[in-house]
């Protein structure tokens, strides 16, 4: 991806259905035989690896328009997807608790997706484990069955977005209640229990730390509306932001954005909220602050590099804690090849100095957020970027190089 920087941002921007939520949302089609209908799937790299994931167990995965899915799961051929598919993504592992549900039995290989860090799976085996399920490993893969699962009280010890959403999807249809104690709460968990309460589940504290699942004896097939991406709304946020512009992000759930608002306001970017929009502009110096990426409500992982890379152009030193990946500031190589001033200490802090001007240079995309924030540090910089490995973009972001242009950017894909 080549970008010339430099030039404000200008327009509205439409923000495109959640990835996270999309996953989950096609992993629950596997709990039923019936058409299972998403409506405004993005359409993005990592949905075409999940179809990839489902067709090979047997499901019916098919487009019914630019952001519309159906899925059919009337006649599952398998119950472990191949290693090949599962590496490419993180949420292939939802498969498991929809399957051990469906058909008392799964085997996955532990999932890839971005190297970010540690996250184990943990939350999901002993889940499934306390449900009555037995738990073990064969070769490089995962291997559950039960004999049928059993509700249970379940303590996280994490507050695991995956690890939630799977063991959700297990609970649906077993016997008696099942709590999940420290639950995640993010909008894409969320976003699945109501999915899985539209196809007859009984699920309630959704968006809270204690999830209640009461078993019924069997789902339905539901058409569901995948809500708004918000990370996508906070790149496009902070792309304003960063190029002294004015734009209007439509499509949103603002209160998804809490965290995120609250912080570039305090860094002085004006953000106005109406409805479902919001729009964005920095007419002044933008002050430091200091961000911690923490669970929902806190300000989302996947939105700290771009964070950075604003408070890059900020007065003063600005410090950011990641406090859920231990590996998330890989980026900072990258950025400081374009003359940011930032300094690590360990694998989970960065200091920021600044504004200090950014300068096109040739980097490296080596995750999804990565990538949108080294897009976000060119459209900044004087001169050209040159971003290789763009790929990983792609896999969370529809369209991104065309919504840029759309708002004015210089950016073109070669």
């Amino acid at each position: 991806m080549l970008i010339e920087g430099g030039k404000p941002l200008q327009g509205s921007v439409t923000i495109s259905g959640s990835k996270n939520a999309t996953m989950g949302a096609m992993a629950a089609a596997l709990l039923v035989p019936e058409d299972c209908h998403l409506e405004n799937v993005p359409a993005i790299g990592d949905v075409g690896h999940m179809a990839e994931v489902l067709r090979s167990l047997g499901a019916i995965v098919e487009p019914t328009s630019e952001h519309g899915l159906r899925i059919n799961c009337a006649e599952l051929t398998g119950c472990s997807p191949p290693t090949e598919l599962v590496g490419n993504l993180r949420g292939s592992f939802l498969v498991v608790g929809a399957l051990l549900a469906r058909l008392g039995q799964a085997a996955c290989a532990p999932p890839g997706g971005d190297v970010i860090g540690q996250r184990p799976i943990d939350v999901h085996l002993a889940g499934f484990g306390a449900m009555g399920a037995r738990v073990g490993r064969e070769g490089g893969r995962y291997v559950v069955d039960c004999d049928g699962l059993t509700g249970a009280t379940l303590f996280a010890d994490y507050p695991s977005v995956l690890g939630t959403q799977n063991l959700m999807l297990a609970a649906a249809t077993a016997r008696g209640t099942t709590t999940i104690v420290n639950a995640a709460a993010e909008p894409e968990v969320q976003s699945l229990a109501v999915m899985l309460n539209s196809m007859g589940a009984r699920i309630s504290g959704i968006g809270t730390s204690v999830v209640t699942i009461h078993g019924v004896e069997a789902l339905h097939g539901t058409t569901y509306r995948i809500i708004p991406d918000r990370l996508e709304a906070g790149t496009f946020a902070i792309a304003a932001a960063i190029t002294n512009g004015q734009v209007e992000i439509q499509g949103v759930e603002p209160e998804h954005l809490l965290s995120l608002i609250a912080k570039m306001r305090e860094a002085g970017v004006k953000i106005e909220e109406s409805g479902d929009s919001l729009r964005v502009r920095w007419d002044g110096e933008l002050r430091s602050v200091t961000i911690q990426a923490l669970p929902y409500p806190g300000l989302a992982t996947d939105l700290q590099a771009p964070m950075s890379v604003l408070l890059t152009q900020a007065r003063g030193v600005s410090y950011v804690h990641e406090r859920v990946f231990d590996n998330r500031l890989l980026y900072v190589t990258e950025l400081r090849k374009m003359g940011a001033e930032v300094v690590t200490t360990g694998t989970t802090t960065a200091i920021i100095s600044g504004p200090t001007p950014l300068i096109g240079s040739s980097v490296r995309a080596l995750d999804i957020r990565a990538g949108a924030a080294l897009i976000l540090a060119g459209l900044a910089a004087s001169g050209r970027t040159e971003i290789a490995d763009v790929y990983h973009v792609d896999r969370g972001y529809e369209r991104i190089g065309d919504k840029l242009r759309g708002l004015g950017a210089a950016i073109e894909r070669v």
